[in-house]
C-alpha cells in the first residue's frame, strides 16, 4: 500500500461557468480542461492539470440531492475533498477498515476519467472528505 500522489483537489461550486474567468485563464495556461458528466455521483466536472497534480471543480447535476448539492447547502462553494492516487486501491481500503477507519465506500467504484475510486469519510480524516482513486484495471 503505497500514495503515489495527490491526484486533484475537489472544489464545489454552484455552476461551473463561475468560475472566475482569470483563474480559468491561469489553470488552462496548462491544457484544455477535462469535462465529463458522472451520473453515478450526480455532478459534471472540469478538471485542470496543475504540474503532476489538478484542480477539480464540482457542479451538482441535481440542487436538491447529491453530495455535492448537499455540501453546497450546508458550506456553500469551496474545498469539498483532497484526492491521494494510491497504488492499490482494494489492498488500502482492507488495511484502512483493518485499523477501524470508517470508510464511505468499503469497494471501489467508477469515478471521473474511467478512475476506480472510494471516499474516507471526513470523521477519520480529520474532519476532511478524502478520496482514494487508483486507474482502472
Amino acid at each position: 500500500m503505497k500514495i503515489v500522489k495527490i491526484d486533484h483537489i475537489g472544489i464545489a461550486v454552484r455552476a461551473l461557468d463561475e468560475i472566475d474567468p482569470a483563474l480559468r485563464e491561469l489553470l488552462a495556461a496548462s491544457g484544455v480542461p477535462h469535462e465529463e458528466v458522472v451520473e453515478d455521483q450526480g455532478v459534471k466536472t472540469t478538471s485542470y492539470r496543475a504540474g503532476e497534480s489538478g484542480l477539480e471543480f464540482l457542479e451538482t447535476l441535481d440542487e436538491e440531492n447529491g453530495p455535492v448539492a448537499k455540501y453546497l447547502a450546508k458550506r456553500g462553494p469551496g474545498l469539498h475533498h483532497v484526492c491521494l492516487r494510491v497504488d492499490d486501491l482494494e489492498e488500502t481500503l482492507a488495511h484502512l477498515k483493518e485499523r477501524g477507519v470508517q470508510l464511505i465506500d468499503e469497494k471501489p467504484r467508477l469515478g471521473a476519467g474511467g478512475c476506480r475510486i472510494a471516499f474516507i469519510h471526513p470523521r477519520s480524516a480529520g474532519g476532511i472528505l478524502i478520496e482514494l482513486s487508483a486507474p482502472a484495471s
